[in-house]
């Protein structure tokens, strides 16, 4: 007998005993929902047989290696899906991915709706025969004997070290090859559906061929599977590149691909956003900076981003030196710091910038206002004494927590920990790392540790915004750095009147303002909050007769300062209203021979769809309150 624990329960089994024979011991009538197991650390899959000492969890569809383990088995089927219908086509990789998974595929046509739909079929038809995986290794060279006719398979099999496990997975007609794991068998992709086709070059390498890309994704139940594609659709609808187009807020032009132009209504929605962030970093002691674009080589060298980030850099030449383009505010923050003599008594010193910032991207990558080449960061910086990071972190979530509330996006926190490629001591590192997880315990806020993800200078905590649709976006960063105040020698004087170093913090709180922008477009699906709107009131006179009084209600408005436009084109009214709920704007004032005999407007709702009558002055101070508390 030899003992295992599964679930955290001791167990004596027979030698030989798989995983999968266990489940129903463990889970009872729960058996059937494992999907893999974790054994001393490792996604398995379920037919694993067990050793002595082994430690098991088995992962269930609330997992994430459950839910990777069946989507990785879907792809397979796929794959096989493929191989019956198009016989001809090569194999390249086919993973698991974040909702789905993908396979790609080199074929000489290109894959059309009608053929994704009819490998769907043949996939619900090979997932109801239920073949069992059946996992076995070779040695090299009977691996490459046995791909030969695949030759993206024979490559991915040469680069792999030579003492490596070479395994394959077999289901029926179909042998891929695999590290697996996946499901004992097709039977337990209950609900699968493929979403797209793109191009995707083989290896990620723009040199190489490009081939074709079948998207999927893939649950345990239909049910799922549909709410799935119900909200697929529903962020379709949203989607930021389109609304902004729509609602003419930015664009993007061929001369310049990733570097996004704001149109007049986008402008006026990023003021608004700003003007609101400066309003609450002024409450929390903030002072504002701004840094210059270009700097020299030196700087980037001593800051440490030559050594780390270089092939994210634009550089140019000036006066037969080298510059950089700033990918980071960080390095001209530290040279305002230096610029005068510090004390203990201005720490901790917080400065805000919004710092336009220039990283160079993939072609592939650019993604409307999500993945741009220049964008402006809403970077703050925090130098403080050793004994105020607690409190300087502190303050920084509840920053955070003020300004996500406003928009109503909720967050879950990552402690992203020291990196291979990483500046400093280890000791330092770890005391960065216990000082963020202690703030953030004591606020009584959870985190997850994202092992080996922290920057190269500092470890961070990430905020990972959840929108309206349950969407994740990651944003907001807090990075306790020991290491770049060292590297540009800063200094303040302490009580004791000796010199001493600043820790300081990097923080920034909506991140990118594109792609914070890009992502409340989609949360709000372009309807923004009044205090907001590019235009928060249209004023629609019915008839031309109208026109005279509409513009002193336009003239009113325009001049208190409310963003406001006037429709006084030959237009029927109906017409009117229906291009401004078009444009999401939040009020309409509809006026007719009514409303200006009698000096009043009637106010239509965007969120209600209701017309009140009232007087000019009564609709000022509603909208002046809404604005004012920020109201959603």
């Amino acid at each position: 007998m030899i003992n295992v624990t599964i679930n955290g329960r001791s167990y004596e089994v027979e030698p030989g005993t798989l995983a999968l024979d266990m489940t129903k011991n463990v889970m009872g009538d729960d058996y059937k929902k494992a999907l893999s197991c974790d054994i001393n650390g490792h996604n398995m899959g379920l037919p694993t047989e067990l050793h002595d000492g082994d430690v098991v969890k088995y992962n269930t569809w609330d997992d994430a290696d459950g839910r990777w383990t069946l989507r990785h088995t879907a792809s397979h089927v796929l794959a096989q899906a493929v191989k019956h219908l198009y016989p001809e086509v090569h194999f390249a990789i086919g993973p698991a991915i974040d909702n789905g998974f993908y396979y790609d595929f080199d074929r000489d046509e290109p894959f059309t709706q009608e053929d994704l739909d009819a490998i769907e079929k043949e996939m619900k038809k090979i997932v109801k025969k239920g073949y069992r995986l059946e996992r076995f290794e070779l040695p090299r060279a009977e691996a490459l004997e046995f791909m030969k006719d695949e030759p993206y398979k024979v490559e991915l099999i040469n680069d792999l070290p030579e003492d490596a496990v070479i395994s394959f997975y077999k289901q029926d007609d179909f042998t891929d090859l695999c590290a697996g794991p996946h499901l004992p068998s097709t039977a337990g992709v209950k609900a699968v559906k493929l979403t797209s086709v793109t191009g995707a070059y083989w290896r990620g390498d723009s040199k190489r061929k490009m081939l074709q890309r079948i998207y999927g994704t893939a649950f345990q139940s239909k049910e799922e599977l549909d709410a799935y594609l119900t909200a697929i659709e529903e962020a379709k609808k949203r989607d930021h590149r389109k609304l902004g187009k729509e609602l003419g807020l930015f664009m993007l032009a061929d001369e310049g691909p990733g570097f996004p132009f704001y149109l007049p209504k986008g402008m006026a929605l990023r003021n608004a956003l700003l003007d609101y962030w400066r309003s609450v970093h002024r409450r929390y002691g903030y002072v504002e900076i701004n840094t210059p674009i270009i700097l020299n080589q030196d700087l980037w060298h001593r800051s440490g981003h030559w050594d780390h980030y270089k092939n994210n850099m634009y550089t140019t030449t000036i006066d037969e030196e080298t510059y950089c383009v700033k990918p980071m505010n960080c390095p001209g923050a530290m040279l305002v710091y230096k610029s005068q003599p510090r004390s203990y008594r201005d720490l901790p010193l917080r400065m805000a910038e919004i710092g336009l910032v220039h990283r160079h991207e993939l072609s592939g990558a650019l993604h409307g206002l999500f993945r741009v080449r220049c964008f402006n960061q809403d970077d703050a910086h925090i130098w403080m004494t050793p004994d105020q990071m607690k409190d300087e972190i502190k303050g920084c979530v509840r920053i955070f927590d003020e300004i996500y509330s406003t928009f109503g996006l909720s967050y879950n926190i990552e402690l992203s920990t020291m990196p291979e490629d990483h500046m400093g001591e280890e000791a330092t590192w770890r005391q960065a790392e216990e000082t963020l997880a202690q703030a953030i315990q004591e606020m009584g806020k959870g985190f997850v540790i994202n092992e080996g993800d922290g920057a190269f200078y500092g470890p961070k905590l990430d905020f990972h915004l959840a929108d309206s649709l349950g969407r994740t976006w990651q944003c907001g960063t807090i990075q306790l750095d020991f290491q770049m105040p060292e590297r540009f020698e800063l200094e303040y004087t302490g009580p004791d009147g000796e010199k001493h170093r600043p820790i300081m913090i990097h923080r920034a709180l909506l991140g990118s303002i594109e792609r914070f922008i890009g992502v409340i477009t989609e949360h709000f699906a372009g309807a923004f909050p009044t205090w907001l709107a590019p235009v928060q009131v249209k004023v629609l006179p019915i008839t031309d007769r109208n026109h005279e009084y509409a513009k002193e209600v336009y003239d009113k408005l325009f001049a208190l300062g409310y963003r406001v436009e006037l429709d006084s084109r030959n237009e029927k009214i109906g017409y009117k209203i229906r291009e401004a709920q078009v444009e999401k704007v939040p009020y309409m004032l509809v006026l007719g021979d009514k409303e200006a005999e009698a000096g009043q407007v009637a106010a239509r709702d965007r969120k209600t769809g209701e017309t009140t009558v009232m007087s000019l002055d009564e609709f000022i101070r509603k909208l002046d309150n809404e604005i004012k508390t920020l109201a959603r």
